[in-house]
């Protein structure tokens, strides 16, 4: 007990205050974003809902040691796995949002592959770890590239080509900080690219029009262009310090489609400017150095591959989110971490955080 409170002490309250602020901003973006919309008080209350039980997630985190999850690897793996095949046979949201990503258990609906890619996370730290010292050998390789193939192909059948990126993206991270030899990354992102040709046959009709018109907004401009067009109008318009807070044209009009999910970022850039879209991106920059920190000092190769893991997955979504609302990356519908509306998203990524401070209380610089 004694011990267990002594670690309670060694809590990176700077990265907790650092995530509330994120929070905390997101759910003024929100607010001003939804004002308009039909019964706007149940987005805030959604998210609200959701933020307190992250926090309670991640104080219920904080007694749990974060090697237990490691010993529990293959079963997180295999639920993890088994909730997303689940999604292709029971997922709903078809007729909503293109895709069957939801899956409800009486009035509760969730999305699991953003649960399953920590327990992937989770996995692939433990078997990278328990291999480090054959991590370039092909047997090694190849079984962590099935146990990273599995879940991705199951996500990308939703289909959500977006989510299925974000798993190789924090593969090649854990496997880099692992010692990976540079000439196995450069075989990995060339057969990567050179498997193009294969999948592109594969994408849904929505998913090929979005690449196109990223290509080409004015292939579309009154409909699958209408969205990034009206996303950079507003990113654009909000110059210095914005037209402020509920002031917004492309926002408050009706003119930029989900404002307060994926298009989050084009409305903070046009309401609050510059200003808050450098307070914004410092917060992340804090969030990102903290977790590599916390991954640099780790007493064991679990603990910081499991960190690495965590904070390229926060990472990915933070980039490609913003190059998206941009016109930088084609629309791959990334919500904003901490910002974005979304019970899901915003648990399962305060949960991430609560293994990250897990980590850093029981940490130790190990001996690379």
């Amino acid at each position: 007990m004694n011990e267990r409170w002594s670690n309670i002490k060694k809590i990176d309250f700077t990265l907790l205050t650092v995530v509330l602020l994120i929070c905390i901003f997101g759910l003024i973006a929100i607010s001003s974003a939804t004002q308009n919309l039909v019964n706007p008080e149940r987005y805030i209350q959604t998210q609200l809902y959701a933020t307190i039980a992250g926090f309670v997630a991640i104080v219920i985190l904080l007694f749990i040691d974060y090697k237990t999850f490691g010993e529990l690897y293959l079963f997180i793996y295999v639920f993890s796995c088994m909730l997303l095949i689940a999604v292709l046979y029971a997922g709903v949201g078809a007729d909503d949002w293109g895709a069957s990503r939801w899956l409800y258990i009486g009035p509760f609906g969730f999305q699991p592959s953003d649960f399953a890619k920590l327990g992937i996370i989770i996995a692939l730290a433990k078997v990278i770890s328990e291999h480090r010292e054959t991590i370039n050998e092909l047997k090694t390789l190849t079984k962590i590239v099935i146990m990273a193939g599995i879940p991705m192909a199951l996500v990308y059948r939703q289909p959500d080509l977006g989510t299925s990126l974000v798993i190789p993206v924090f593969t090649l991270a854990m496997l880099y900080v692992a010692g990976l030899r540079y000439r196995y990354i450069v075989i990995l992102i060339m057969g990567a690219i050179s498997s193009i040709p294969l999948i592109w046959p594969r994408l849904a009709d929505y998913q090929k029009r979005r690449i196109l018109v990223f290509l080409d907004p004015e292939l579309d401009p009154m409909g699958d262009g209408w969205q990034i067009t009206q996303s950079i109008y507003a990113v654009g318009s909000g110059m210095l310090h914005g037209k402020g807070l509920r002031e917004g044209i492309q926002s408050q009009f009706g003119f930029l489609p989900e404002k307060h999910t994926d298009f989050i970022f084009a409305v903070i850039a046009e309401e609050l400017g510059f200003v808050g879209v450098a307070i914004l991106l410092f917060l992340y920059s804090l969030l990102l150095v903290k977790g590599i920190h916390i991954a640099k000092k780790q007493k064991d190769y679990f603990g910081s591959y499991l960190a690495i893991g965590i904070i390229s997955m926060l990472g990915f979504h933070i980039f490609a989110n913003i190059m998206m609302t941009i016109g930088l990356m084609p629309v791959t519908g990334k919500p904003l971490p901490f910002v974005s509306y979304g019970g899901t998203f915003m648990l399962s990524n305060l949960i991430a955080i609560g293994l990250l401070i897990n980590i850093s209380m029981r940490r130790k610089k190990p001996k690379y």
